[in-house]
């Protein structure tokens, strides 16, 4: 057996990547962070040398190699990268690499005779072996243009019995800087929220068991240099792209190895690997940068660079569930429908309660049939003027899910998801509908297939409103979660091979299905199914850390949030719902000639924008006032950059001082300007650097109805021209405003 003996170089997007091959072992990650340079052999076969740990006291005799999938047999204590055996055997397998490929092509011994390959943005497959044990392993490492960095792991059974695989996760060391974790949590309606802690000795694990990613889901899990923030600190992040049971873990030892780790998270017996089968993971994601802003960013140019990637170019949407619920009549729908149009909306979204009983959410789910009852004439009424107003039309679907008084459970109870014979707890009054069963995919595939062949249908709003909880295939119930979600990826996938322009979102009550492995698949996600823009602030700045703006549903709530009850301004909702794809989810109905008058200004504002909110770089500022979510976009070629400074509670003074705007071009000249959009944002106080004057128009208005007043240039131009250098390091006075408002700025390149 030829075994590999060579180093590999990867360099791209600022980040270097160097992996040890030498002796047929397999690949270790010498180097993952800050570009190093052109490195020569001998510099390699140095950077190699100089981390050989010392053989320390009351430890093995041979100094420990973490390899990208660790290795008990080295000696190693952490967590292994494989646990498996067969009845017992063959759970220490000792690899050794047979092959090297780059970019699919093989690398011959005569390419390698200086020991070392030298690539770029690549992709890197090493193959190897323990014929002992009957396994083989490849693992794939991908350097993109980005920087950002993959690898996934293929195990074989070779054997002639099968193989138990408990657990297959793989790992990236990290420095001993690294000495912070930073991970996101949450709850339903108050997803992605930062979490932060010591790197100490043990393991920081985050589980997802929920058979989705969950809303309290590390997301990425982070280690960074002590109180890096979004601007500065050297920070490593790992995610996990599987959208089922899934680990994210960061591990310290005794004798000072560190890493971040992640795969996908098997249930007890639900995988067997029988002769000749394999399992492949989900890719695990590495981001380093400079700050967490370079983290997400490296995420987002990685997402941008896919060929089937959304544009910035998205469409306006309003979603009709906060509008009427289950109540699915004809002519307020029309009049919904109608009245978007006027304001600017492009997409028309039909939520939940259009087939079968589906009357509540006791039942009916899983008959994707029109109701009779509710639709005589089917969609097609609404449909047809949906497209003659010039929107698109999208449905909601929740294909995975049903409930028990449903036509579907009753003629099939077998195709529900259980551990055995008890059926598991309720959620949402619905079980769990086993995909994984081909005879229940099919019918659930066909089902859907005949709504989008019937219906001229854009979008589908893709729920999922429950955890997978003993979620096993009858009649013996072994545990179906992975094939479950393979069967999810499989629909979908097939779903858009039928119909190559539909759009597909992930939403899962609300943002529980929120990663890179749904993302291969679907076009956005829905934040959460809270939209108060208060908790929607901090949600959409720390959805960003992973998801661009493009792709996560930003919608203008209702004057008074239905999930939390807090009432605030239309300026403080549509300025925070600008910062991703927009939506409205609000009953226009009811609303004034005055706020629909406004809405279209924000629209407006969007369309004319979007493309720099929805395709720029994200820029959050690090501020020491807590009271202030400081954030922007700037556009890849520096020239031009929106800001939001938002003010969440009343500060301890009575300015913030001044306020400064990072991420555009040092040496170029800027004007920056005050968003002039609809009512000024609530108590505002524009320091004269703003250059305007209240609208005397409106200035009765206001004093009758207590409103915010409108604002307008003074002169040419509002504003101030001034370095990009100089907004970075000193800034511009704030604008003080009432709590639960926002300021928008506009800066332009005048050079």
């Amino acid at each position: 057996m030829t075994t590999i003996n060579a180093h590999v170089t990867l360099r791209a997007g600022g980040v270097g990547v160097v992996l040890d091959l030498s002796h047929g072992r397999l690949p270790e990650i010498l180097h993952w962070g800050a570009d190093l340079g052109d490195l020569d052999a001998a510099d390699v076969a140095a950077l190699a040398l100089g981390g050989v740990r010392p053989i320390v006291p009351n430890h093995v005799d041979e100094p420990v190699r973490v390899a990208l999938l660790p290795e008990h047999h080295t000696g190693w204590v952490g967590r292994p990268g494989l646990s498996g055996s067969r009845a017992g055997r063959d759970w220490s397998p000792r690899f050794t690499t047979t092959g090297l490929l780059v970019d699919g092509v093989p690398v011959d011994a005569s390419a390698t005779a200086t020991g070392l390959v030298t690539l770029g943005a690549a992709a890197v497959t090493v193959a190897a072996a323990d014929p002992s044990a009957g396994l083989e392993l490849t693992l794939r490492i991908e350097l993109a243009p980005s920087g950002l960095l993959r690898t996934r792991a293929r195990l074989t059974n070779t054997g002639t019995d099968a193989y138990q695989l408990d657990d297959l996760v793989l790992a990236y060391p990290v420095p001993s800087v690294a000495d912070e974790l930073l991970d996101l949590a949450g709850r339903w309606g108050r997803e992605r929220v930062p979490q932060r802690r010591a790197f100490t000795v043990g393991t920081h694990l985050r589980e997802g068991r929920k058979g989705r990613t969950g809303a309290d889901a590390a997301t990425v899990l982070h280690a960074g240099t002590r109180g890096f923030g979004f601007g500065g600190g050297e920070v490593w992040g790992v995610h996990t792209g599987w959208s089922g049971n899934h680990t994210h873990y960061a591990e310290r030892l005794f004798s000072g190895e560190r890493v971040l780790g992640g795969g996908e998270l098997l249930l007890p017996g639900e995988l067997a690997l029988g002769p000749g089968e394999s399992y492949t993971t989900p890719w695990l994601y590495g981001s380093y940068g400079a700050g967490l802003d370079e983290v997400a960013r490296r995420f987002h140019r990685f997402l941008r660079a896919r060929p089937q990637h959304p544009s910035a170019h998205r469409p306006v949407t309003i979603n009709v569930w906060e509008a009427v619920y289950f109540d699915h009549s004809l002519e307020p729908l029309l009049d919904l429908a109608r009245t978007a149009a006027a304001v600017g909306v492009e997409r028309y979204v039909l939520d939940d309660g259009w087939f079968g009983s589906r009357r509540d959410d006791h039942s009916g789910l899983g008959d994707w049939t029109v109701s009779a009852d509710v639709w005589p004439q089917g969609l097609h009424p609404l449909v047809n003027e949906v497209k003659a107003l010039g929107m698109q039309f999208g449905l909601w679907f929740e294909p995975e899910m049903v409930n028990l008084d449903s036509d579907l459970a009753r003629a099939h109870p077998d195709w529900v998801m259980a551990p055995g014979d008890r059926t598991p707890v309720e959620s949402r009054h619905q079980q769990v509908l086993n995909l994984g069963i081909e005879e229940c995919y099919a019918h659930v595939r066909d089902a859907l297939l005949a709504i989008l062949d019937e219906y001229d249908i854009d979008y589908i709003k893709w729920d999922h409103n429950r955890d997978l909880i003993e979620a096993g295939t009858r009649p013996g119930g072994r545990p179906g979660v992975h094939a479950q979600t393979l069967a999810t990826y499989r629909l979908m996938d097939d779903l858009r091979a039928a119909h190559p322009g539909l759009e597909i979102e992930s939403c899962s009550s609300g943002g529980a299905r929120v990663d890179l492995g749904v993302l291969e698949r679907t076009d956005r996600v829905w934040v959460s199914d809270c939209i108060d823009p208060h908790e929607r602030q901090q949600m959409l700045r720390w959805t960003t850390q992973l998801v661009p703006p493009e792709m996560m549903g930003s919608h203008i709530a209702s004057g008074t949030s239905h999930t939390t009850g807090r009432s605030h301004d239309l300026n403080f909702r549509a300025a925070t719902a600008v910062f991703g794809h927009l939506g409205i989810e609000w009953d226009l109905r009811g609303a004034s000639a005055e706020d629909l008058a406004e809405l279209a200004e924000w629209i407006a504002f969007y369309k004319a924008h979007r493309e720099l909110l929805l395709g720029g770089d994200l820029v959050r500022i690090d501020d020491p006032d807590e009271s202030l979510l400081a954030s922007g976009v700037v556009a890849p070629d520096r020239s031009r950059a929106i800001y939001s400074f938002a003010s969440m509670e009343a500060p301890a003074t009575a300015s913030r001082g001044r306020l400064r705007l990072p991420g555009l071009d040092p040496s170029r000249r800027y004007r920056v300007s005050p968003v002039l959009v609809g009512r000024a944002p609530s108590g505002i106080h524009p320091p004269r650097w703003w250059g305007v004057e209240r609208d005397l128009s409106t200035e009765l208005d206001d004093l009758s109805t207590g409103r915010p007043p409108r604002l307008r240039p003074s002169g040419e131009h509002a504003g101030v021209v001034l370095t990009g250098a100089a907004l970075a390091a000193a800034g511009l006075i704030e604008a003080p405003v009432n709590p639960d408002h926002v300021v928008l700025y506009l800066a332009e390149s005048v050079d």
